[in-house]
Parts: structure tokens; sequence; C-alpha cells
């Protein structure tokens, strides 16, 4: 009888622990949880700021620092690893926490005295932009969020000189210039044509009385001959006296004739 206790007693004791061990597994198996939706695409400037926080203290002053929590109770867990995705200005930067390469500052701590890690730090260069991320955690959860920031100030980049091989100088264009004149010498003016005038016409000279030698030496020469200009003149006269005699008699005629009825 003794020896049956015992059995049934230690029967007893694993079904009870095989009991106890089969409902707390489902509350330990890993799984992933989403990053609030709420705080994708936070930029850590522009987030809650508390640079007072003591795991802030290693922050470069060119670097945001990141604060991630896991919300819950026991059931839960703790964050195990956590997987962000950042954009840097010029594309996405996928950032694991903790990362072996330590290529970006981060950190999981552990709270209070339950040893459950709920708290996870990241550093990444000023400016970024955190887009989505995901946790892998060690109980069942909902979701994690970004508790608050410490935005850093980025380093002004200097510009690189690009070497640029000598090229000739470019002529330096030059406006047209305006045709200088070409001064022009005055012309003399054109000399107005003169009317040539009409002599002066004089009176015919009386004939030289001849001295009755019957003509001159070879040497005097031959004087103007104006017989014909004188006779013309002659002629004419006597023409118009005579046409005015005729009509005075004419007009004397006709006042003599009378009319009878």
């Amino acid at each position: 009888m003794p020896q049956r206790r015992h059995a049934a007693r230690a029967a007893l004791s694993g079904a009870a622990a095989a009991a106890l061990i089969s409902l707390a597994t489902p509350a330990w198996a890993s799984s992933t949880v989403p990053l609030h939706s709420a705080h994708r695409g936070s930029v850590a400037a522009d987030f809650q700021q508390q640079c007072a926080d003591t795991r802030f203290a290693d922050r470069p002053a060119d670097h945001d620092g990141w604060h991630f929590v896991l919300p819950g109770g026991p059931s839960v867990g703790g964050f195990e690893s956590l997987t962000l995705t950042f954009d840097n200005g010029s594309g996405t930067v996928n950032v694991t926490v903790p990362d072996a390469t330590d290529a970006y500052p981060d950190a999981l701590y552990p709270a209070g005295n339950n040893g459950r890690v709920i708290h996870a730090y990241l550093f990444t260069p000023a400016g970024w932009t955190l887009v989505d991320g995901s946790a892998t955690i060690s109980g069942q959860g909902a979701r994690f969020n970004l508790s608050h920031t410490c935005a850093g100030q980025p380093t002004p980049e200097s510009p690189t000189p690009t070497p640029t091989s000598p090229e000739s100088p470019s002529p330096t264009p030059t406006s047209p210039e305006s045709p200088t004149p070409t001064p022009t010498t005055p012309e003399s003016p054109s000399p107005t044509p003169t009317v040539p005038e009409s002599p002066t016409p004089t009176a015919p000279e009386s004939p030289v009385p001849s001295d009755g030698t019957g003509g001159g030496g070879g040497d005097d020469g031959d004087l103007p001959v104006t017989g014909a200009a004188v006779t013309t003149m002659a002629v004419v006269g006597v023409g118009l006296i005579g046409g005015g005699v005729a009509l005075v008699t004419l007009r004397r005629r006709r006042d003599r004739i009378t009319f009878t009825s």
C-alpha cells in the first residue's frame, strides 16, 4: 500500500506539472507585432522631445535618438528584436535592433526588477523619417509604440569641388556695334543757272555822211549797213497812217447816211 500511494502521488504531480507547462507555453510563445500606425511617418524633431532621458546621454549631436516601448503585462513578454524602416531623404534604410554590425548605436533594456525587456533605443543620423517597423516579442501583444525622441542637428555637408579640365576661354559675346557714320564732305551748292540777260536793244545809229571820197581806206574797215532797217520802219509807218485815214473816212460816210420812210 505505501508503494501504491507514492506512485499515485508521483503521477498526480507529473500531471499537474504537465498541465501547468501546457498552460504557460502558449503565453510565452514568440510573436511579431507592428509599430503603432499613428507613429508611422514620424520625424524626431516633430515628436515628443525628452532629451533628458539618461539613455540619450551618449547620443552624438548630429544624430536623432529614438525610444520605443512595448506596452502590456507579463503575458506580452518583452522585445527580442526590432526591424525598423527609415527614409534618409534619398531612399529607405532598414535597421535591426540589436544590430550585429553596430552601424547605428542601439540597445535593449529591461524594465524594473522583473527582467522584461520592454525598452529599445536607437540613434540615427538627424533628419531621418520613421516609415514603419515591426518587433518580435516573447509573448502575445497587439503593437509597440514610439515613446519619445531627442532631435539632433544635421551636419551641413561641404560641397565637393568637381575637378574641371581647363577650358579655353569662351569669347565674350559683344553686342553688335552701331556702324560709325562716315563723315560726308558737305557738297558744294549746285550753281544756280543764270538766265542769260537779254541784250539791251540799242537805237540804230544814224548813218555817218560820207566824206565824198567814195569809200574808206583798207585800214578803216567797212561801216554797218543800216539802210534796210530804216526803210522797213518807214514803210510800216506809212501803212499805219494810211489805215488810220481809211478808218476815219469810213466812219464819216456812215454818219452821213440818213434813212427816209
